[in-house]
């Protein structure tokens, strides 16, 4: 759980000479972007691409965490533009309680559709009590 920019250094295990006590060895951690996940601190952020039906009605998000774990996460509410789901514990190790860890936050994009008929407004507005 490291962050970007983390020094760690072994000390005087640099170059070795004789008479010449040796530097430290030191390393920075970077990150290199994934395609899935995107870091925010100790926090994992996804973004899944929803229907407006999902979006209204329950429905079932399935993800695959970095250490290959399936997750079946439910999704019982109405889905708004800029909502998240947090799902606890499911994020980067903590660098110093490594037994707990960031949350896994869910970001949805939600895909409307392109055309609707008459009979469906007529339905959706019927359904939504819009008169």
């Amino acid at each position: 759980g490291w962050k970007k920019g983390t020094k760690i250094t072994f000390p005087e295990k640099g170059n070795e000479q004789p008479n010449v006590v040796p530097a430290d060895l030191v390393f920075v951690i970077d990150e290199k972007p994934h395609p899935v996940f995107k870091r925010d601190g100790n926090d994992l952020i996804t973004t899944q691409k929803i229907t407006l039906v999902d979006a209204l009605a329950d429905f079932t998000v399935t993800v695959t965490t970095l250490d290959g774990r399936t997750l079946t996460i439910p999704c019982n509410e109405i889905i708004g533009f800029g909502y998240e789901k947090v799902v606890p514990s499911e994020g980067m190790p903590i660098a110093k309680e490594p037994e707990r860890k960031g949350n896994l936050r869910i970001k949805f994009d939600i895909r409307f559709p392109s055309r609707l008929t008459s009979e469906q407004k007529a339905g959706i507005k019927r359904i939504l009590g819009v008169s």
